[in-house]
């Protein structure tokens, strides 16, 4: 049974008369009896598609495939997936298959189902965005964040106004809903430029940093004179009691937010072991307040949109709560529905209606440009007032003018209600598909964040003095690194002659929050709080420096980013710290009796990274299955009064240059035996080397010779093999070996060995010494010298 339902007329802001016809079928059939019932079934007529659970299951399965199809061709242009989503849209809406019914073009009764569950993961891509925001960041944003952030709304929207009033013909500012649209026009996106930053991957670069801080404030002056707008326009069309009424009605929602629900949360996250996961009932809890927000809307008079974002607010950001939820949720709603929804926004797209367009629409399309003009204006000349360079304030500007789901799904809100007509929204929904195609593109084109650390000085231990302190940076994974890092410098034998600067990098992934950190710990201050996700770091370090007092110094800070994008935390703090050696701690960590304890592919990416990247040399530590300590002095190799017995395997080149500079500085010390292994070809098979590497090996090892201190030993090699017979012999002696990591340098005496290679980035003879047939109870770390490059 079929009823129709003929509305009656209804006034658009535009005074157009708009009528809707709505189909309803009773009962409806949701859930098909199955394909094979109804192939046997004899009931005329009756398909697959007549059942509204299959027919979404096909839609879904006809978006993402065609979705996945246009990216590919579309990608390598660089434009984002948004793009091919809302393409997908336009393509199986009635814009291309206008007066056909059929499953491809999506007919409007088909769609009401997807529509209902698209929207839906909308509003739970709000929720999750509020989750991710630190509103602590809008007054720690440093003062050309805050100005930015202001003015790259204040100043779109006073133009926009003007634009309005000079292009309207009655000469009524806030009719029609222009102010709200005006606002609407002139915001920004946090989410939105969050989503860029992430897929041009300069989330923790200087630049994205910037745009991150920015683009919060903006978001919240957005977000309070939207409120505005609404409450100015209920003045004008009711009563300013009502306003009084509705003003009221949102300060008890934020006071119940602040005051209720927060505290709520926060004891949900106090009742949590530290470095725990929080109970599944607090987590479904908050999911079920969440699920209310509709009503909580409704009671209290708040735009539909706003309550499940500022619930979000409420959660704290990060750990056990904030993460747990988004780990829970994100991937549903980026992967599933998000993708659903800016569809089905492109279905309600149709650019017939641009023919016959209005000079409202018109008018307010004219408005929106000058909005984005002068937002690109405001933020491109504060960057410049504040002695950026042109590029950077370039690519700044267009961050801020960028526009994707979060626009598109506000528009699409104002069309469904009727607030906007359908060729106004196919103006708008231009200048967001052309802003969110072409912004990615050149932002990418101007701002490349590795290009600073092109062209920068020597800093390699080689090229630091002896008797003058060695800057270093740490990395910190996980709690074992720590006596990683600790082990070797103690093995180091640091003294007040030749001490060392160590900057420790705590690396926390970026979970439960958009917003990266980075943290310096001030000394001999309380750093326990809800926000210190490095407290156990900084006191071992500091006990480390007490107990080296002189010799080391040491400064604690934390970056909490994503994985993928860790390695700019690590080279912007080798640049600002002038660092000369960067130590990485391997991915892969050994149980005693030889079986792998942890194995993490993102480190291995990080450190892969870091060695391409790197602003100075670099070091990876592979920490034998035996912790580094104090020997006993019965070691061959090593002199009774020695409390360390470190070996250095040289072949050659400037990797095992700066390896053999490492021990060098490091034996300075009386309590370290140190010897120096060099590996010659015979009948002069190692002499692959050009000149003048040669003639720098010399010179290297004839101050090794000559110093008396070291223990110097040549071994003849033919071959790889040959090679590896003699360090099986000679590696228990030892604690520690260093070695270069001599990427992509072919040698006889390593031939035949780099079949067998395992892991690149520790080299031939570095993955040969970390393999599980040496043994491994003793530590090594591959060096690889600095990196000249030239823009």
């Amino acid at each position: 049974m079929a009823f129709n339902n003929l509305s009656s007329p209804t006034t658009g802001m535009e005074g157009q008369v708009r009528v809707e016809e709505v189909c309803l079928k009773f009962p409806p059939k949701v859930s098909s009896p199955g394909l094979a019932a109804l192939i046997l079934s004899n009931e005329q007529k009756e398909t697959f598609m007549d059942f509204a659970g299959p027919r979404l299951h096909f839609q879904m399965i006809l978006i993402f495939v065609f979705t996945q199809v246009i990216h590919n061709m579309l990608k390598h242009l660089g434009l984002p997936m948004f793009i091919s989503q809302i393409l997908v849209g336009m393509i199986l809406g009635p814009m291309v298959f206008k007066g056909h019914d059929s499953l491809v073009t999506m007919s409007e009764d088909s769609v009401q189902v997807l529509g209902t569950v698209a929207s839906f993961g909308y509003i739970f891509f709000l929720f999750l965005s509020g989750v991710k925001m630190d509103l602590s960041m809008t007054y720690k944003a440093g003062r050309m964040a805050v100005c930015i952030g202001l003015l790259a709304v204040v100043v779109p929207l006073t133009f926009c106004l003007i634009t309005v009033k000079a292009l309207s013909t009655d000469g009524e500012l806030f009719e029609n809903n222009s102010l709200f649209l005006a606002v609407t026009n002139s915001g920004t996106s946090f989410p939105v430029i969050h989503c860029l930053l992430d897929e041009l991957k300069i989330l923790n670069s200087e630049l994205g940093r910037l745009g991150l801080s920015a683009a919060l404030v903006s978001d919240i002056a957005s977000l309070v004179l939207m409120n505005l707008s609404q409450w100015v326009k209920v003045a004008q069309e009711k009563s300013a009691t009502l306003v009084l009424k509705d003003f009221g009605l949102a300060i008890t929602f934020v006071l119940v937010v602040v005051f209720v629900l927060r505290p709520g949360m926060k004891w949900m996250v106090r009742r949590t072991p530290e470095g725990g996961q929080i109970k599944d009932v607090f987590l479904y809890a908050v999911i079920l307040g969440f699920m209310s927000s509709p009503r909580i809307n409704e009671f209290f008079n708040i735009f539909l949109l706003f309550g499940p974002f500022i619930l979000g607010l409420a959660v704290p950001d990060g750990p056990p709560l904030g993460s747990a939820l988004v780990e829970k949720l994100d991937p549903v709603v980026s992967g599933l529905f998000l993708p659903l929804f800016a569809s089905t926004c492109g279905m309600r797209i149709d650019l017939s209606y641009l023919k016959k367009s209005t000079e409202y629409a018109q008018n307010q399309a004219i408005a929106a440009v000058v909005a984005v003009i002068f937002k690109f204006g405001v933020s491109l000349a504060l960057p410049l007032l504040c002695k950026m360079p042109l590029r950077d304030s370039l690519a700044l500007a267009f961050i801020m003018i960028t526009k994707g789901i979060v626009e598109m799904g506000s528009h699409s809100f104002l069309f469904d209600n009727m607030v906007i007509s359908q060729d106004l929204f196919a103006f708008m929904s231009i200048i967001i598909i052309l802003l969110a195609s072409i912004v990615p593109i050149l932002v990418k084109r101007l701002y490349d964040p590795s290009r600073k650390y092109i062209g920068y000085q020597k800093r390699s231990i080689m090229h630091s003095k002896l008797k003058e302190e060695l800057r270093m940076i740490g990395c910190i994974h996980v709690p074992g690194n720590v006596n990683s890092i600790i082990n070797i410098l103690n093995a180091s034998c640091p003294n007040r002659e030749n001490p060392i600067a160590l900057d420790v990098l705590h690396l926390v992934k970026l979970s439960g929050r958009a917003t990266p950190l980075f943290i310096a710990h001030q000394k001999h201050r309380k750093t326990q709080s809800n926000k210190s996700y490095s407290e156990n770091v900084v006191l071992a370090f500091n006990q480390f420096e007490r107990d080296n007092w002189e010799a080391v110094s040491v400064n604690v800070f934390t970056a909490v980013s994503p994985p993928n994008l860790m390695y700019e935390d690590i080279c912007n703090l080798a640049l600002d710290k002038l660092t000369s050696f960067i130590l990485l701690p391997f991915h892969r960590r050994w149980y005693i009796d030889g079986s792998i304890e942890s194995e993490d592919q993102a480190i291995r990416s990080l450190n892969c990274s870091i060695l391409e990247r790197a602003p100075c040399s670099v070091g990876i530590l592979v920490e034998g299955r035996r912790p580094l300590k104090r020997s006993n002095s019965r070691d061959k190799l090593s002199s009774e009064s020695s409390s360390y017995s470190i070996a250095v395997i040289f072949l050659g080149g400037k990797d095992d240059r700066e390896a053999l500079a490492l021990a060098k500085r490091i034996s300075q010390d009386q309590r370290v035996s140190l010897t120096v292994i060099h590996l010659k070809g015979t009948n002069n098979l190692g002499a692959i080397l050009a000149d003048l590497d040669r003639m720098l090996d010399d010179e290297m090892l004839r101050g090794v010779k000559e110093g008396g201190y070291i223990r110097y030993v040549d071994k003849q090699v033919n071959d790889g093999p040959e090679t590896s017979s003699f360090l099986r012999s000679i590696v228990d002696d030892h604690q520690l070996i260093i070695v270069g990591r001599r990427y992509n340098t072919e040698d006889p005496r390593t031939f035949g060995l780099e079949e067998w290679s395992e892991f690149q980035e520790i080299g031939i003879i570095g993955d040969l010494l970390s393999s599980a047939d040496f043994g491994g109870n003793y530590s090594v770390l591959i060096v690889q010298q600095q990196q000249l490059r030239i823009a």
